[in-house]
Protein backbone atom coordinates (compact mmCIF):
# COMPACT_ATOMS: atom_id res chain seq x y z
CA UNK A 1 0.00 0.00 0.00
CA UNK A 2 1.04 3.63 0.47
CA UNK A 3 1.45 6.27 3.15
CA UNK A 4 -1.33 8.90 2.62
CA UNK A 5 0.68 11.40 4.69
CA UNK A 6 3.52 11.31 2.12
CA UNK A 7 3.33 12.86 -1.35
CA UNK A 8 6.19 10.69 -2.62
CA UNK A 9 4.63 7.49 -1.29
CA UNK A 10 1.22 8.33 -2.78
CA UNK A 11 2.62 9.27 -6.20
CA UNK A 12 4.93 6.25 -6.29
CA UNK A 13 2.03 3.94 -5.48
CA UNK A 14 -0.09 5.59 -8.20
CA UNK A 15 2.69 5.15 -10.78
CA UNK A 16 2.49 1.38 -10.32
CA UNK A 17 -0.72 1.59 -12.38
CA UNK A 18 1.17 2.70 -15.49
CA UNK A 19 0.98 0.16 -18.29
CA UNK A 20 -1.71 -1.89 -16.57
CA UNK A 21 -5.50 -2.06 -16.48
CA UNK A 22 -7.69 -1.79 -13.38
CA UNK A 23 -8.69 -5.43 -13.82
CA UNK A 24 -5.02 -6.43 -13.66
CA UNK A 25 -4.16 -4.27 -10.63
CA UNK A 26 -7.29 -4.56 -8.49
CA UNK A 27 -8.16 -8.25 -8.55
CA UNK A 28 -11.53 -9.97 -8.90
CA UNK A 29 -13.32 -7.78 -6.36
CA UNK A 30 -13.50 -4.90 -8.86
CA UNK A 31 -15.44 -6.94 -11.42
CA UNK A 32 -18.69 -6.52 -9.49
CA UNK A 33 -18.16 -2.84 -8.81
CA UNK A 34 -21.71 -1.62 -9.59
CA UNK A 35 -20.63 1.95 -10.40
CA UNK A 36 -22.56 3.79 -13.10
CA UNK A 37 -22.10 7.12 -14.81
CA UNK A 38 -19.47 8.97 -16.80
CA UNK A 39 -17.02 9.45 -13.95
CA UNK A 40 -16.90 5.85 -12.79
CA UNK A 41 -13.31 5.16 -13.92
CA UNK A 42 -12.08 7.64 -11.33
CA UNK A 43 -14.42 6.21 -8.71
CA UNK A 44 -13.08 2.73 -9.35
CA UNK A 45 -9.49 3.92 -8.93
CA UNK A 46 -10.38 5.63 -5.67
CA UNK A 47 -12.22 2.70 -4.12
CA UNK A 48 -10.47 -0.38 -5.43
CA UNK A 49 -6.89 0.84 -5.80
CA UNK A 50 -6.47 3.55 -3.18
CA UNK A 51 -9.04 2.05 -0.81
CA UNK A 52 -11.26 5.00 0.04
CA UNK A 53 -14.90 5.73 -0.75
CA UNK A 54 -15.48 8.25 -3.56
CA UNK A 55 -16.89 11.51 -2.21
CA UNK A 56 -17.70 15.08 -3.13
CA UNK A 57 -16.00 16.76 -0.18
CA UNK A 58 -14.67 20.28 -0.51
CA UNK A 59 -11.11 19.34 0.45
CA UNK A 60 -8.63 17.44 -1.71
CA UNK A 61 -8.91 13.62 -1.92
CA UNK A 62 -5.59 13.05 -0.14
CA UNK A 63 -6.31 15.64 2.49
CA UNK A 64 -3.15 15.05 4.53
CA UNK A 65 -0.95 16.17 1.63
CA UNK A 66 -3.45 18.44 -0.14
CA UNK A 67 -3.49 16.43 -3.37
CA UNK A 68 -6.54 15.81 -5.56
CA UNK A 69 -6.86 12.62 -7.63
CA UNK A 70 -8.12 13.03 -11.20
CA UNK A 71 -8.38 10.51 -14.01
CA UNK A 72 -8.87 11.50 -17.63
CA UNK A 73 -9.23 9.69 -20.99
CA UNK A 74 -6.76 9.81 -23.87
CA UNK A 75 -7.33 9.27 -27.59
CA UNK A 76 -4.90 8.07 -30.24
CA UNK A 77 -4.42 10.27 -33.31
CA UNK A 78 -3.98 8.89 -36.83
CA UNK A 79 -0.22 9.44 -36.53
CA UNK A 80 -0.11 7.31 -33.38
CA UNK A 81 0.36 10.20 -30.93
CA UNK A 82 -1.81 10.38 -27.81
CA UNK A 83 -3.80 13.43 -26.86
CA UNK A 84 -6.42 14.38 -24.31
CA UNK A 85 -9.91 13.23 -25.28
CA UNK A 86 -11.60 16.07 -23.37
CA UNK A 87 -11.20 18.90 -20.88
CA UNK A 88 -10.34 17.97 -17.27
CA UNK A 89 -13.35 18.75 -15.10
CA UNK A 90 -12.56 19.89 -11.54
CA UNK A 91 -14.96 20.95 -8.78
CA UNK A 92 -18.45 22.43 -9.12
CA UNK A 93 -18.72 26.23 -8.91
CA UNK A 94 -20.90 27.19 -5.95
CA UNK A 95 -22.38 30.49 -7.13
CA UNK A 96 -23.78 31.27 -3.69
CA UNK A 97 -20.41 31.00 -1.94
CA UNK A 98 -17.60 31.65 -4.41
CA UNK A 99 -18.23 35.40 -4.68
CA UNK A 100 -17.16 35.71 -1.02
CA UNK A 101 -13.78 34.06 -1.67
CA UNK A 102 -10.40 35.26 -2.84
CA UNK A 103 -8.26 32.99 -4.99
CA UNK A 104 -5.70 31.90 -2.40
CA UNK A 105 -8.41 30.84 0.09
CA UNK A 106 -10.90 29.61 -2.50
CA UNK A 107 -12.47 26.15 -2.57
CA UNK A 108 -11.00 25.76 -6.06
CA UNK A 109 -7.43 26.36 -4.92
CA UNK A 110 -7.70 24.30 -1.75
CA UNK A 111 -8.90 21.33 -3.79
CA UNK A 112 -6.88 21.66 -7.01
CA UNK A 113 -3.53 23.26 -6.19
CA UNK A 114 -1.81 19.88 -6.47
CA UNK A 115 -3.20 17.18 -8.76
CA UNK A 116 -2.44 13.47 -9.01
CA UNK A 117 -3.28 12.63 -12.62
CA UNK A 118 -4.06 9.24 -14.12
CA UNK A 119 -4.47 9.19 -17.91
CA UNK A 120 -5.98 6.10 -19.51
CA UNK A 121 -6.50 5.14 -23.15
CA UNK A 122 -10.19 5.24 -23.98
CA UNK A 123 -11.53 2.48 -26.22
CA UNK A 124 -15.25 2.36 -26.92
CA UNK A 125 -15.02 -1.35 -27.74
CA UNK A 126 -13.54 -2.28 -24.35
CA UNK A 127 -14.87 -2.56 -20.82
CA UNK A 128 -13.49 0.32 -18.77
CA UNK A 129 -11.78 -2.22 -16.51
CA UNK A 130 -9.61 -3.06 -19.52
CA UNK A 131 -8.54 0.49 -20.41
CA UNK A 132 -4.75 0.72 -20.39
CA UNK A 133 -3.35 3.35 -18.02
CA UNK A 134 -0.71 5.24 -20.03
CA UNK A 135 0.51 8.12 -17.87
CA UNK A 136 0.57 8.79 -14.13
CA UNK A 137 2.17 11.73 -12.30
CA UNK A 138 1.44 14.66 -10.04
CA UNK A 139 1.07 18.22 -11.34
CA UNK A 140 1.65 21.65 -9.88
CA UNK A 141 1.07 24.72 -12.05
CA UNK A 142 4.20 26.56 -13.24
CA UNK A 143 4.27 30.18 -12.02
CA UNK A 144 3.41 31.73 -15.40
CA UNK A 145 0.47 29.37 -15.90
CA UNK A 146 -0.69 29.95 -12.34
CA UNK A 147 -0.91 33.72 -12.87
CA UNK A 148 -3.11 33.15 -15.93
CA UNK A 149 -5.25 30.58 -14.08
CA UNK A 150 -5.68 33.00 -11.19
CA UNK A 151 -6.85 35.70 -13.61
CA UNK A 152 -9.22 33.20 -15.22
CA UNK A 153 -10.66 32.36 -11.78
CA UNK A 154 -11.10 36.07 -11.04
CA UNK A 155 -12.80 36.63 -14.41
CA UNK A 156 -15.32 33.88 -13.61
CA UNK A 157 -15.84 35.25 -10.10
CA UNK A 158 -16.37 38.80 -11.31
CA UNK A 159 -19.05 37.67 -13.73
CA UNK A 160 -20.86 35.97 -10.83
CA UNK A 161 -20.54 39.16 -8.75
CA UNK A 162 -21.98 41.14 -11.66
CA UNK A 163 -25.09 38.94 -11.67
CA UNK A 164 -24.06 37.28 -14.94
CA UNK A 165 -23.52 33.66 -13.89
CA UNK A 166 -26.07 32.72 -16.57
CA UNK A 167 -23.80 34.31 -19.18
CA UNK A 168 -20.64 32.41 -18.21
CA UNK A 169 -18.83 30.78 -21.12
CA UNK A 170 -15.65 28.79 -21.56
CA UNK A 171 -14.61 31.42 -24.08
CA UNK A 172 -14.37 34.02 -21.28
CA UNK A 173 -11.05 32.66 -20.08
CA UNK A 174 -7.74 31.13 -21.17
CA UNK A 175 -6.61 27.99 -19.30
CA UNK A 176 -9.27 27.60 -16.58
CA UNK A 177 -12.79 27.31 -17.95
CA UNK A 178 -16.30 27.24 -16.53
CA UNK A 179 -17.84 24.24 -18.31
CA UNK A 180 -21.45 23.11 -18.05
CA UNK A 181 -21.94 20.20 -15.66
CA UNK A 182 -25.03 18.03 -15.42
CA UNK A 183 -27.04 15.35 -17.19
CA UNK A 184 -28.52 18.06 -19.41
CA UNK A 185 -28.01 21.79 -19.25
CA UNK A 186 -31.76 22.35 -18.95
CA UNK A 187 -32.04 20.12 -15.86
CA UNK A 188 -29.07 21.58 -14.04
CA UNK A 189 -30.13 25.18 -13.45
CA UNK A 190 -28.97 26.82 -10.21
CA UNK A 191 -29.70 29.99 -8.25
CA UNK A 192 -27.16 32.80 -8.41
CA UNK A 193 -26.71 35.48 -5.73
CA UNK A 194 -27.09 38.73 -7.68
CA UNK A 195 -29.73 37.94 -10.26
CA UNK A 196 -33.04 36.08 -10.19
CA UNK A 197 -32.26 34.44 -13.54
CA UNK A 198 -31.15 30.86 -12.99
CA UNK A 199 -27.75 29.83 -14.33
CA UNK A 200 -26.57 26.51 -15.73
CA UNK A 201 -24.58 24.45 -13.27
CA UNK A 202 -20.90 24.80 -14.13
CA UNK A 203 -17.61 23.38 -12.93
CA UNK A 204 -14.06 24.66 -13.12
CA UNK A 205 -12.15 22.80 -15.80
CA UNK A 206 -8.72 22.80 -17.40
CA UNK A 207 -9.16 23.29 -21.12
CA UNK A 208 -8.33 20.44 -23.45
CA UNK A 209 -5.34 22.30 -24.88
CA UNK A 210 -3.94 22.83 -21.40
CA UNK A 211 -4.45 19.15 -20.57
CA UNK A 212 -2.44 18.30 -23.70
CA UNK A 213 0.30 20.56 -22.35
CA UNK A 214 0.30 18.58 -19.08
CA UNK A 215 0.39 15.28 -20.99
CA UNK A 216 3.38 16.46 -23.05
CA UNK A 217 5.21 17.42 -19.86
CA UNK A 218 4.48 14.14 -18.09
CA UNK A 219 5.47 12.16 -21.18
CA UNK A 220 8.57 14.39 -21.53
CA UNK A 221 7.80 15.03 -25.17
CA UNK A 222 9.85 17.49 -27.18
CA UNK A 223 8.65 21.03 -26.53
CA UNK A 224 10.66 22.64 -29.34
CA UNK A 225 7.54 22.83 -31.52
CA UNK A 226 6.17 25.64 -29.32
CA UNK A 227 7.07 29.30 -29.13
CA UNK A 228 6.02 31.59 -26.26
CA UNK A 229 4.36 35.00 -26.49
CA UNK A 230 4.99 35.61 -22.80
CA UNK A 231 8.43 35.73 -21.23
CA UNK A 232 9.26 35.92 -17.53
CA UNK A 233 9.41 39.68 -17.91
CA UNK A 234 6.05 40.16 -19.65
CA UNK A 235 3.64 38.68 -17.14
CA UNK A 236 3.32 39.53 -13.50
CA UNK A 237 0.20 40.21 -11.53
CA UNK A 238 0.34 43.97 -12.03
CA UNK A 239 1.09 43.85 -15.76
CA UNK A 240 -1.38 43.64 -18.68
CA UNK A 241 -3.41 40.56 -19.52
CA UNK A 242 -2.55 38.23 -22.41
CA UNK A 243 -5.17 40.02 -24.53
CA UNK A 244 -3.58 43.40 -23.91
CA UNK A 245 -0.05 42.10 -24.54
CA UNK A 246 -1.05 40.42 -27.83
CA UNK A 247 -3.02 43.41 -29.10
CA UNK A 248 -0.15 45.77 -28.21
CA UNK A 249 2.14 43.70 -30.45
CA UNK A 250 -0.20 44.16 -33.43
CA UNK A 251 -1.11 47.83 -32.99
CA UNK A 252 2.12 49.23 -34.51
CA UNK A 253 1.22 47.48 -37.77
CA UNK A 254 -2.37 48.72 -38.05
CA UNK A 255 -2.80 50.45 -41.42
CA UNK A 256 0.19 48.69 -42.96
CA UNK A 257 0.01 46.48 -46.04
CA UNK A 258 0.61 42.78 -45.52
CA UNK A 259 3.58 43.07 -47.90
CA UNK A 260 5.07 45.84 -45.75
CA UNK A 261 4.74 43.68 -42.62
CA UNK A 262 6.41 40.80 -44.44
CA UNK A 263 9.30 43.06 -45.51
CA UNK A 264 9.62 44.56 -42.02
CA UNK A 265 10.39 41.09 -40.64
CA UNK A 266 12.68 40.23 -43.58
CA UNK A 267 10.44 37.36 -44.61
CA UNK A 268 10.10 35.80 -48.02
CA UNK A 269 6.75 34.05 -47.89
CA UNK A 270 4.64 32.36 -50.53
CA UNK A 271 1.77 34.83 -50.72
CA UNK A 272 -0.53 32.25 -52.27
CA UNK A 273 0.01 29.68 -49.53
CA UNK A 274 -2.71 28.98 -46.96
CA UNK A 275 -0.15 29.57 -44.23
CA UNK A 276 0.73 33.09 -45.41
CA UNK A 277 -1.36 35.06 -42.90
CA UNK A 278 -0.72 32.57 -40.10
CA UNK A 279 3.00 33.19 -40.61
CA UNK A 280 2.53 36.97 -40.51
CA UNK A 281 0.67 36.54 -37.21
CA UNK A 282 3.52 34.45 -35.77
CA UNK A 283 6.11 36.98 -36.94
CA UNK A 284 4.27 39.85 -35.23
CA UNK A 285 4.00 37.80 -32.02
CA UNK A 286 7.68 36.93 -32.13
CA UNK A 287 7.05 33.22 -32.74
CA UNK A 288 9.20 31.15 -35.11
CA UNK A 289 7.34 30.27 -38.30
CA UNK A 290 7.92 26.56 -37.69
CA UNK A 291 6.46 26.72 -34.18
CA UNK A 292 2.99 26.69 -32.63
CA UNK A 293 1.86 29.51 -30.34
CA UNK A 294 2.09 27.91 -26.89
CA UNK A 295 -0.39 30.15 -25.07
CA UNK A 296 -2.96 29.83 -27.87
CA UNK A 297 -2.57 26.04 -27.96
CA UNK A 298 -3.02 25.76 -24.18
CA UNK A 299 -6.12 27.95 -24.30
CA UNK A 300 -7.73 26.23 -27.33
CA UNK A 301 -7.86 29.60 -29.09
CA UNK A 302 -9.32 29.51 -32.59
CA UNK A 303 -7.27 31.84 -34.83
CA UNK A 304 -9.21 33.20 -37.82
CA UNK A 305 -7.78 35.54 -40.44
CA UNK A 306 -10.53 37.48 -42.24
CA UNK A 307 -10.17 39.47 -45.46
CA UNK A 308 -12.68 42.30 -45.69
CA UNK A 309 -14.06 43.95 -48.79
CA UNK A 310 -14.17 47.75 -48.83
CA UNK A 311 -17.71 47.67 -47.38
CA UNK A 312 -16.38 45.81 -44.29
CA UNK A 313 -18.04 42.54 -45.35
CA UNK A 314 -15.72 39.49 -45.30
CA UNK A 315 -14.89 38.32 -48.80
CA UNK A 316 -16.14 34.85 -47.83
CA UNK A 317 -17.96 33.03 -45.04
CA UNK A 318 -15.84 31.64 -42.19
CA UNK A 319 -15.46 27.86 -42.17
CA UNK A 320 -15.13 25.29 -39.40
CA UNK A 321 -13.79 21.71 -39.65
CA UNK A 322 -15.79 19.15 -41.63
CA UNK A 323 -18.21 16.98 -39.71
CA UNK A 324 -18.56 13.23 -40.16
CA UNK A 325 -22.15 12.29 -40.98
CA UNK A 326 -21.99 9.08 -38.93
CA UNK A 327 -20.63 10.92 -35.89
CA UNK A 328 -22.89 13.96 -35.88
CA UNK A 329 -26.10 11.89 -35.82
CA UNK A 330 -24.86 9.88 -32.83
CA UNK A 331 -24.04 12.97 -30.75
CA UNK A 332 -26.33 15.45 -29.05
CA UNK A 333 -26.08 19.23 -29.03
CA UNK A 334 -24.53 19.44 -25.57
CA UNK A 335 -21.59 17.18 -26.46
CA UNK A 336 -21.31 18.13 -30.13
CA UNK A 337 -18.01 19.23 -31.66
CA UNK A 338 -19.67 22.32 -33.11
CA UNK A 339 -20.96 23.57 -29.73
CA UNK A 340 -17.56 22.85 -28.22
CA UNK A 341 -15.88 25.03 -30.87
CA UNK A 342 -18.41 27.85 -30.43
CA UNK A 343 -17.68 27.95 -26.68
CA UNK A 344 -13.97 28.53 -27.25
CA UNK A 345 -12.13 31.84 -27.38
CA UNK A 346 -11.40 33.24 -30.86
CA UNK A 347 -8.63 35.51 -32.09
CA UNK A 348 -9.60 37.39 -35.25
CA UNK A 349 -7.06 39.14 -37.48
CA UNK A 350 -8.77 41.52 -39.91
CA UNK A 351 -7.21 42.66 -43.20
CA UNK A 352 -9.08 44.87 -45.65
CA UNK A 353 -8.71 45.22 -49.41
CA UNK A 354 -7.60 48.65 -50.57
CA UNK A 355 -6.71 48.94 -54.26
CA UNK A 356 -6.20 45.17 -54.33
CA UNK A 357 -3.70 45.38 -51.45
CA UNK A 358 -4.50 43.95 -48.03
CA UNK A 359 -4.21 46.33 -45.06
CA UNK A 360 -4.07 45.13 -41.44
CA UNK A 361 -7.05 46.83 -39.78
CA UNK A 362 -7.23 45.34 -36.28
CA UNK A 363 -7.15 42.20 -34.18
CA UNK A 364 -9.75 41.12 -31.68
CA UNK A 365 -10.23 38.46 -29.01
CA UNK A 366 -13.87 37.37 -29.09
CA UNK A 367 -16.13 34.73 -27.68
CA UNK A 368 -19.68 33.97 -28.66
CA UNK A 369 -22.50 34.93 -26.31
CA UNK A 370 -24.58 32.15 -24.78
CA UNK A 371 -27.64 33.56 -26.51
CA UNK A 372 -25.99 33.26 -29.93
CA UNK A 373 -24.70 29.76 -29.15
CA UNK A 374 -28.25 28.68 -28.28
CA UNK A 375 -29.57 30.36 -31.42
CA UNK A 376 -27.08 28.39 -33.52
CA UNK A 377 -28.48 25.18 -32.07
CA UNK A 378 -31.32 25.48 -34.63
CA UNK A 379 -28.82 25.11 -37.48
CA UNK A 380 -27.21 22.07 -35.86
CA UNK A 381 -30.59 20.43 -35.17
CA UNK A 382 -31.81 20.89 -38.73
CA UNK A 383 -28.53 19.52 -40.10
CA UNK A 384 -28.77 16.40 -37.95
CA UNK A 385 -32.42 15.82 -38.87
CA UNK A 386 -31.62 16.21 -42.58
CA UNK A 387 -28.94 13.52 -42.36
CA UNK A 388 -31.04 11.18 -40.20
CA UNK A 389 -33.99 11.29 -42.60
CA UNK A 390 -31.78 10.64 -45.63
CA UNK A 391 -33.19 13.73 -47.31
CA UNK A 392 -30.09 15.70 -48.16
CA UNK A 393 -30.46 16.52 -51.86
CA UNK A 394 -33.52 18.61 -52.70
CA UNK A 395 -33.00 18.81 -56.47
CA UNK A 396 -30.36 18.71 -59.17
CA UNK A 397 -30.22 21.54 -61.71
CA UNK A 398 -27.71 21.57 -64.57
CA UNK A 399 -25.58 19.05 -62.71
CA UNK A 400 -25.56 21.06 -59.49
CA UNK A 401 -27.01 19.56 -56.30
CA UNK A 402 -29.18 21.74 -54.06
CA UNK A 403 -29.65 20.46 -50.50
CA UNK A 404 -31.99 20.75 -47.55
CA UNK A 405 -29.10 21.83 -45.33
CA UNK A 406 -29.68 25.27 -43.71
CA UNK A 407 -28.31 28.00 -45.98
CA UNK A 408 -27.00 31.48 -45.21
CA UNK A 409 -30.34 33.19 -45.91
CA UNK A 410 -32.19 31.02 -43.37
CA UNK A 411 -30.22 31.90 -40.28
CA UNK A 412 -28.59 35.04 -38.91
CA UNK A 413 -25.43 33.35 -37.64
CA UNK A 414 -24.52 30.15 -39.39
CA UNK A 415 -25.19 27.77 -42.26
CA UNK A 416 -23.95 24.51 -43.78
CA UNK A 417 -22.14 24.18 -47.10
CA UNK A 418 -19.55 21.95 -48.80
CA UNK A 419 -16.03 22.00 -47.45
CA UNK A 420 -14.09 20.62 -50.39
CA UNK A 421 -12.32 21.75 -53.53
CA UNK A 422 -13.38 18.62 -55.44
CA UNK A 423 -16.90 17.99 -54.16
CA UNK A 424 -17.20 14.57 -55.79
CA UNK A 425 -13.97 13.12 -54.38
CA UNK A 426 -13.97 14.50 -50.83
CA UNK A 427 -16.81 12.48 -49.32
CA UNK A 428 -17.69 10.59 -46.16
CA UNK A 429 -20.22 7.86 -45.36
CA UNK A 430 -23.88 8.56 -44.66
CA UNK A 431 -25.77 6.72 -41.89
CA UNK A 432 -28.73 6.47 -44.28
CA UNK A 433 -28.79 6.47 -48.09
CA UNK A 434 -29.89 9.77 -49.65
CA UNK A 435 -33.45 9.30 -50.97
CA UNK A 436 -33.08 11.31 -54.17
CA UNK A 437 -29.59 10.35 -55.35
CA UNK A 438 -29.41 6.90 -53.68
CA UNK A 439 -25.76 7.61 -52.73
CA UNK A 440 -24.26 6.15 -49.54
CA UNK A 441 -21.49 8.74 -49.35
CA UNK A 442 -21.80 12.48 -49.69
CA UNK A 443 -19.60 15.52 -50.16
CA UNK A 444 -17.78 16.79 -47.05
CA UNK A 445 -19.75 19.58 -45.43
CA UNK A 446 -19.08 21.87 -42.48
CA UNK A 447 -20.69 24.64 -40.49
CA UNK A 448 -19.82 28.22 -41.48
CA UNK A 449 -20.25 31.63 -39.88
CA UNK A 450 -22.22 33.95 -42.15
CA UNK A 451 -20.08 36.80 -43.51
CA UNK A 452 -22.66 39.39 -42.38
CA UNK A 453 -22.60 38.01 -38.82
CA UNK A 454 -18.82 38.36 -38.72
CA UNK A 455 -19.10 41.95 -39.93
CA UNK A 456 -21.93 43.04 -37.61
CA UNK A 457 -21.22 41.08 -34.44
CA UNK A 458 -17.43 40.76 -34.45
CA UNK A 459 -15.67 43.32 -36.65
CA UNK A 460 -17.85 46.39 -36.08
CA UNK A 461 -18.61 45.81 -32.38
Amino acid sequence: MFDPSSVNSTVSYAKKLKGYTLREKCGTEIENHGYKGKGNFGQLVEKFYFGYEPNSKAEADFVEVGMELKSSPLKTLKNGEIRSKERLVLNIINYLKVHKENFEESSFWKKNAHLLLIFYLHDKDKNLLDYIIKLVDDWKYPNQDLLIIKRDWETINQKIKDGKAHELSEGDTFYLGACTKGSTAEKSLRNQPFNEVKAKQRAYSLKQGYVNHIIANIAQEEQAVYGKILTQETIFEHLPSIEEIVISKFEPYYGKKSIEIEEHFNLELNRLAKSYFANLTKAILGIGLNKKIEEFEKADIQVKTVRLKENDLPDQHISFPIFKYQEIVSSNWENSNFKNILEQKFFFVFYQFENKKLILMKVKFWNMSNADIEETRVVWNKTVETIKKGEIVKEIKKGRRFTYFPNSSEHRISHVRPHATDIYKNVNSLPKKDKLTKVEEYTNHSFWFNAKYVKDEIYLK
